[in-house]
């Protein structure tokens, strides 16, 4: 029996993993909730799961402070933002493994996060493009692997070029072919901002350089990411769109869980097609390359002022080319300092700053 501590538990990834839970009795038990503010779910997932009401958190503080006092063999932090850091350390420096759905903290964290590992399989990944990648990768060494290849399914405006897409609106932005996700997520995957992120988060996490990590577009969203190794053969993992698969395994590590999803039928036919990715209308992966390669406060920067431009595109004072644009600009701007949780609080303040007062600065 495994012991699970979930954060973010009211949440798009915390009520899927309380789903897979529940229909696994025998594998896991629920030992401390948190939620950022919703309160009465909160209540009542911890009376479904019995949790005692000193095992609830609210707010990123508490959620920390949980971590630090719920005996628990998992953590699973599915906060969303960057102010999932201090869990997400807590976690590692108390020895817990850590499912890792908030790819912020790791972003924004960088080397504090990997400098906290005990050990190297102390992190699982559930971003489906990383359990994917995570999987592949067990067929090889890490010396064998040549790069890695990160599939995008494109988001709600792929094929568009960049000039198509001054006039797209938040509903059109939020109209994601595949996933069901919150809006920031959504709309950075509209931008692929999102994808930036997670070429950061693959680099950090196997330690593969911005080099030999790839991005393709892939609509289908079936093949969830590849590696490809040095004697030319990619391996692939492919499952039907549902993210109960990567929760499970990120909740079972090394192990599987039967019948969390359906297989592939192969009965049937199936087309499945790959497309190079459009740097010109959607910039923000080669951003996320170079600010990933720069490391230092220059990932934090990255994401607190796309959190800002996406919250003024969607309260209809930025347009959607805006977001990238002004992600630049602040980026531009940053002067880097040493790494600290003090120096992200400080960064990440500034950005958000210097983001609003050019948002405002752009309104006609």
């Amino acid at each position: 029996m495994r012991k699970v501590l979930i954060l973010g538990s009211t949440g798009s990834i915390g009520t899927q993993a309380l789903e897979v839970i529940a229909q696994h009795p025998d594998r896991f038990d629920v030992v401390g909730l948190s939620a950022l503010s919703n309160t009465a779910l909160l209540s009542h997932q911890a009376q479904q799961f019995g949790v005692p009401a000193d095992h609830l958190a609210v707010g990123s503080i508490e959620a920390a402070a949980l971590v630090d006092a719920v005996e628990c063999d998992v953590v699973l932090n599915g906060i969303t933002g960057s102010v999932g850091l201090l869990p997400t350390l807590r976690a590692l420096e108390n020895g817990r493994t850590l499912a890792l759905a908030n790819k912020e903290s790791l972003i924004v964290g960088g080397a504090l996060v990997t400098g906290a590992l005990q050990r190297p399989d102390q992190i699982v990944p559930v971003d489906s493009e990383h359990s994917a990648l995570a999987q592949a990768m067990m067929a090889g060494s890490h010396a064998e692997i040549a790069k890695l290849i990160v599939t995008a399914s494109g988001g709600p405006f792929r094929g568009r070029s960049r000039d198509s897409l001054r006039e797209v609106t938040p509903e059109q932005a939020l109209a994601h072919p595949t996933w069901n996700m919150g809006q920031v997520v959504t709309t950075n995957s509209a931008t692929l901002v999102n994808k930036g992120l997670e070429v950061i988060e693959a680099h950090l996490l196997f330690g593969i350089d911005f080099e030999r990590i790839e991005v393709t577009v892939h609509p289908q969203s079936v093949i969830h990411s590849m590696v490809e190794f040095v004697d030319g053969s990619t391996l692939a993992q492919a499952s039907p769109p549902d993210m109960k698969l990567p929760i499970a395994w990120g909740l079972s590590w090394p192990d599987r869980v039967a019948g969390i999803t359906p297989g592939i039928d192969w009965s049937q036919s199936h087309t499945w097609s790959f497309e190079p990715l459009d740097e010109v209308a959607f910039p923000a992966v080669a951003m996320a390359k170079a600010v990933g390669a720069k490391a230092q406060t220059f990932p934090a920067v990255f994401n607190a002022a796309n959190e800002q431009a996406v919250y003024a595109f969607h309260r209809g004072e930025l347009p959607f080319l805006g977001i990238t644009e002004v992600i630049d600009h602040v980026l531009n701007a940053h002067v880097p300092v040493e790494l600290s949780l003090d120096a992200l609080a400080e960064t990440e303040a500034w950005a958000r700053a210097s983001a609003d007062s050019e948002i405002a600065r752009r309104r006609p």
